[in-house]
């Protein structure tokens, strides 16, 4: 009995160290393509001299990805096995990256969404398998906490993704190059010239992707030669329609669906835009790009904290009281124009920290087990926010101004109301939680 009970308060059992240690480095694989894509909007809207609105479909293709094949994964997994479901993912991850080359060579703005379309097919695939499987692997007392945990190496892979783009591609892009005015030269160039640095520059973009490709391979030979365990329910068949009844009649579930589509919304549109916050205080994108390092930093160092807080804090009452500070910091980043509002705009990335985990297990908590890998594709399928909103963003930039307000500061109206959705849900669940208690 007292084996049975610490057995469901021990975080990592010892015989899934290994598994949870392998599916732990998949989260810094999805972090890496995610914030190295971020920048990608500022790069392809100057080098491809396209608006903001139209740069912004890089994030349409990339988060519509998720949207597509989230419930395809979910599927599959249900008739196979969470490892094969990773592998195919990693598969996916790789051509979706190796398309980089040909799109360079196209010089086309479209090949490039494609190739990010696919690849994001591979993230949805992985997504969808191993936020369960790294629950699954352990008790459901301490599944919040271990999926916290395993989340926290995701801005290890975001930090290095955000570091390639600040170092590597944003400094090296010509097209980037500016006079004493601070206005870009590109544009005064001649057809001939700028073909040249397009070249060079869609070049500078492609390559991290094809080394990632190549990463991604290496990481889909150990897992394929691994043995995983099978932690996913092999017992009675379950009907597709019984379970997405039983999952629409769970209110923390439907709710944290729809609150999960907010949160990423707002992640992503926060990490986007913080370059063209930057940019209408003067600042150039490489230095600009600094600033998402400091905000990833913030998130990685808080998800610690978060997770080391959740042993005495409930999820959902620390989701409320981060969801509060979020919505604080972006307040002021619409009020405040100058540095002072960039700053704040940074600190929003503490308190974004523990969200994604968090309504992820809270969402998931009294979810059937039998019904876990649909659930699971659901929640992962709310990513689609992160491809609606940055366009919508975007079109709002692209106005120069809103009142007395510069338009940049204006359009982080659309966080605001993210993170007031992602407050309430987490009071809903607080009050639920010590109602059933």
């Amino acid at each position: 009995m007292n084996q049975t009970l610490r057995q469901r308060h021990v975080l990592i059992e010892k015989r899934y160290l290994v598994p949870f240690i392998l599916i732990t480095t998949l989260f810094a694989l999805w972090g890496f393509a995610n914030d190295i894509t971020n920048p990608m909007v500022a790069a392809f809207k100057d080098v491809m001299e396209i608006s903001t609105a139209q740069a912004s479909l890089v994030q349409f293709a990339f988060y519509g990805g998720y949207a597509t094949m989230a419930i395809p994964a979910a599927l599959f997994i249900r008739r196979s096995s969470y490892k094969s479901g990773i592998l195919l993912g990693l598969g996916l991850y790789a051509i979706g990256a190796f398309l980089f080359i040909p799109a360079a060579i196209q010089q086309s703005f479209t090949f490039f969404c494609v190739s990010l379309y696919v690849l994001t097919f591979g993230l949805a695939f992985l997504e969808t398998t191993a936020n369960p499987y790294i629950l699954s692997l352990g008790s459901k007392e301490t599944s919040t906490r271990r999926l916290n945990l395993a989340q926290a190496f995701n801005p290890v892979g975001s930090l290095s993704g955000m570091a390639i783009a600040s170092f590597v591609v944003l400094p090296n892009l010509i097209s980037d190059t500016r006079d004493s005015a601070g206005n870009l030269i590109f544009n005064t160039l001649d057809a001939s010239e700028k073909a040249s640095i397009r070249t060079h520059d869609l070049a500078v973009i492609r390559d991290p992707y094809v080394a990632i490709g190549l990463v991604v391979l290496v990481m889909f030979i150990i897992i394929a030669l691994v043995k995983m365990p099978r932690t996913d329910q092999r017992g009675e068949k379950v009907n597709n329609t019984v379970t997405l009844r039983r999952l629409w009649h769970n209110h923390p579930y439907r709710w944290g669906v729809l609150t999960q589509m907010f949160y990423v919304a707002a992640q992503i549109m926060v990490w986007t835009f913080i370059i063209q916050y930057a940019d209408n205080l003067g600042i150039n994108k490489a230095t600009a790009q600094l600033y998402n390092i400091v905000a990833m930093s913030l998130s990685l160092s808080f998800r610690f904290v978060g997770t080391f807080m959740m042993k005495y804090i409930r999820p959902a009452t620390m989701l409320t009281v981060f969801g509060i500070g979020a919505t604080v910091c972006t307040t002021a980043t619409i009020l405040i124009d100058g540095m002072a509002g960039l700053y704040f705009l940074v600190a929003i990335s503490a308190f974004m920290s523990i969200m994604f985990p968090s309504i992820y297990g809270i969402a998931l908590e009294k979810v059937d087990e039998r019904d876990t890998s649909l659930g699971a594709a659901f929640l992962v399928m709310a990513i689609v926010g992160g491809a609606l909103m940055p366009p919508l963003q975007g079109m709002i930039i692209d106005l120069g101004t809103v009142a007395w307000l510069p338009a940049v500061n204006v359009s982080f109206i659309l966080p605001l109301v993210c993170f007031i959705a992602v407050t309430t849900y987490g009071i809903y669940t607080s009050r639920k939680s010590r109602t059933i208690e």
